[in-house]
């Protein structure tokens, strides 16, 4: 039966881009930060595929994804930013935000800081509330800004690459994925932290050892030069 719903919402997805071409992915991704329901995620992953099988260009996919996305955190941070708490209190039902899910978004806050806004994008239920919740705080914009649309390069890359990479196979690899998306995320991260680390590790080491680093460099400088 959930198979069934599945390729209904793809079928109809597919026909979304055909009448409509590349808008289908802005205005969704855009309506999905504002909290109302689209399966961007989703639709990420199929027009991926559709771009596999040649009928989309998958460069353009990127560009419009991220636009669609960056549009849409912003829209709600500054949402948030100008009408605070109280109109998302009094309005938010609109939006789909509930209380509920407002404390769950300023736990993960509390929790991660501002680099929630780069990982919210993995996390269901939180990705559409970070913007609300960044310009309620008040996080300065180019604060916002780094960790909002670097996070959206990444999201919006992995996802169309899960259908233009696997190709066939992609739905698969996408509930996968959708499972274990902060798992993957967080461990990736780690692996990249380390892969740097050991990358620059004199520079590390010297800037935090500048004594260290000074007395090698003299030693260096006084070693005595073999005589040819």
């Amino acid at each position: 039966m959930e198979s069934d719903n599945l390729m209904e919402m793809l079928s109809f997805i597919q026909e979304l881009f055909t009448k409509y071409g590349y808008s289908v992915l802005f205005f969704g991704l855009l309506l999905e930060f504002v909290a109302l329901p689209f399966p961007g995620e989703t639709t990420m992953a199929f027009a991926g595929f559709l771009s596999y099988t040649g009928r989309l260009d998958f460069f353009t996919l990127i560009v419009v994804a991220f636009a669609g996305t960056t549009a849409g955190m912003t829209l709600t941070y500054f949402v948030g930013l100008k009408a605070g708490m109280p109109f998302i209190q009094r309005y938010g039902k609109w939006f789909l935000f509930s209380p509920t899910k407002l404390e769950k978004t300023q736990k993960w806050f509390e929790k991660y800081g501002s680099f929630l806004i780069f990982i919210g994008y993995f996390i269901p239920g939180v990705r559409h509330f970070t913007g609300y919740f960044a310009g309620i705080i008040a996080l300065p914009f180019r604060k916002f800004a780094l960790y909002a649309y670097s996070g959206a390069v990444f999201w919006v890359v992995l996802f169309l690459s899960i259908g233009k990479v696997f190709g066939p196979q992609w739905m698969g690899i996408f509930h996968l994925f959708e499972s274990y998306a902060l798992w993957i995320i967080s461990g990736g991260a780690v692996i990249t932290a380390l892969v740097i680390i050991y990358r620059y590790r004199k520079n590390i080491r010297d800037r935090l050892f500048p004594g260290k680093a000074a007395t090698r460099i003299q030693a260096k400088i006084k070693k005595p030069s073999k005589e040819r």
